[in-house]
């Protein structure tokens, strides 16, 4: 663990933070202080971490509450217990984690169902901070305040963690591949499996190949979809989506004078059982929706629409039985769905490996941001200490 936690627990700990400090521009590597955990906390020493299309969004992003700076990107992780604060018993030093971004208290109601995995003890009041009291555990050495980003902040070789945020794994597992299912891959898992059932021999449509795309495309081959449709505008994914189970690929700009849905319902006659919009725009949401099957088509929404811009359809459609339906984390409940996911990776039935493009040290993690604008990567490994 490198710093052994006898010495370490209950002080200050002094180490690397790659912090953002102006919107769009290259992070900077610096040294920080990292508090002790308080009641209901872990500190983590980060092992690995990757990047997420959301750290660049709110990497650019310049207004509102997220757009705060000088803040600690990163939120897909994997780490290794430091040391606890009060009242946490369910992960111990030494442990094997990993954070994410959507809590999981297990006492409300929310918690307690089988309906939901939005927690509504905790939720997302404090966007800058530590959940229960929005303060930071993050100064740089002239004692300015860092911001959290998502309840993780990844981008640093301690971070500070609500319990409520933190997913406890067994050692067996390699953690470039647990670290994948702390945001997207898991995003897309889940919302084939738990969002929308997909079932053996069923149809589906994804727009957008990126990191939640392919994933969606593995859950679907997972549950046994017949036929796996691909939608993008890049034409290498073709090759790339059939790795995960994509069999058809749609490029919107080769359609000639048909229109995607019309290309889809020729696919799937009649339209596509599932579609999922992986982007975040709301046309195409709406699009997604138009391919979907008369009768008991399901449209699901996984993009952050970009621009806040609604969603318009029409109530006929609804009335003729398609439906849509949002999803966060891909309806997972962290705590009890990720290791199952990594227990198939293990159980060889999960395909985890491909989803890792590229790998980076940590001193170098702007290059990360750099595969990703230009195309080349759908996860970037960034490791502390390789």
């Amino acid at each position: 663990m490198g710093k052994k936690a006898s010495e370490t627990a209950g002080k200050a700990i002094t180490c690397k933070a790659a912090i953002c400090r102006k919107p769009g521009e290259d992070l900077v590597i610096e040294e920080i202080e990292v508090a002790p955990p308080q009641a209901w906390e872990v500190r983590i020493k980060i092992i690995c971490t990757s990047l997420c299309h959301t750290d660049v969004t709110f990497w650019k992003m310049d207004f509102g509450p997220a757009g705060s700076f000088p803040k600690i990107l990163g939120h897909e992780a994997v780490g290794i217990v430091e040391s606890v604060g009060e009242h946490v018993e369910e992960v111990k030093e030494g442990d094997l984690v990993v954070p994410v971004f959507l809590p999981s208290c297990n006492e409300c109601r929310d918690c307690t169902s089988s309906k939901s995995n939005i927690c509504t003890k905790l939720g997302s009041k404090f966007y800058l901070g530590m959940p229960r009291d929005g303060t930071s555990r993050f100064r740089d050495l002239k004692g300015e305040v860092l911001h959290h980003f998502l309840f993780v902040s990844s981008f640093v070789e301690y971070t500070v963690v609500d319990i409520a945020h933190v997913v406890s794994l067994n050692h067996h597992v390699p953690p470039d591949k647990a670290c994948l299912l702390s945001c997207g891959v898991s995003t897309g898992i889940g919302a084939a499996w738990k969002v929308a059932e997909v079932e053996e021999g069923s149809t589906v449509a994804i727009f957008g190949l990126g990191a939640v795309g392919l994933a969606v495309a593995e859950g679907a081959r997972l549950c046994g979809a017949s036929k796996i449709i691909g939608v993008d505008l890049n034409p290498d994914k073709f090759e790339i989506g059939k790795k995960f189970g994509v069999t058809h690929f749609i490029n919107p700009i080769a359609c000639g004078e048909k229109t995607v849905s019309q290309v889809v319902k020729e696919i799937t006659d009649g339209g596509a059982d599932y579609c999922f919009e992986c982007i975040g725009l709301a046309s195409l949401m709406k699009d997604a929706f138009s391919c979907s099957r008369e009768g008991w088509g399901k449209t699901v929404i996984l993009g952050v629409e970009k621009h806040g811009s609604e969603l318009n359809i029409n109530c006929y459609e609804i009335l003729r039985g398609r439906s849509v339906v949002g999803s966060m984390f891909g309806g997972l409940k962290p705590k009890s769905d990720i290791p199952i996911l990594l227990k198939k990776y293990l159980d060889k039935e999960l395909r985890l490996d491909d989803f890792i493009t590229h790998e980076v040290n940590f001193q170098d993690i702007n290059k990360a941001f750099e595969f990703m604008a230009q195309g080349k990567s759908i996860r970037c490994i960034i490791w502390m200490d390789k």
